[in-house]
């Protein structure tokens, strides 16, 4: 039941709580805030809680998140979009092999490539 569980609970859909980005600023003139959000939710919709921003326009580019936020969400099961993951790799708040990201060694490709290399190997 999705009551029981509302953040980062799996109600057998995945995880209902991603980390991600909310596109702010004018046309041609993007900056985002970091957000917690329900992942059924739009891209601008709502949200749970703002943790960070991001800009991308300055040189270099501007990246406050705040930490103890962030892993405490990541910690009750919240999921990073792979844009935030690398931005919190970036900020130094998380590794980069700390959360599986989607396609890595349980892809359907990785596993084929490995054991054709296995393959060749003893041949």
């Amino acid at each position: 039941c999705l009551h029981d569980a509302p953040y980062g609970g799996n109600g057998g859909t995945g995880t209902l709580v991603r980390i991600r980005l909310r596109r702010m600023g004018a046309k041609g003139q993007p900056s985002y805030r970091v957000v917690i959000a329900d992942s059924r939710s739009p891209r601008d919709g709502r949200f749970i809680e703002i943790i960070g921003h991001y800009n991308p326009r300055m040189e270099p580019s501007e990246i406050v998140i705040n930490k103890e936020k962030a892993l405490a969400w990541i910690a009750k099961g919240a999921q990073p979009s792979e844009s935030v993951y690398s931005l919190l790799a970036r900020a130094g708040i998380i590794e980069r092999s700390a959360i599986p990201v989607k396609g890595n060694k349980n892809s359907p490709v990785a596993s084929a490539d490995t054991t054709a290399a296995a393959v060749s190997a003893e041949a």
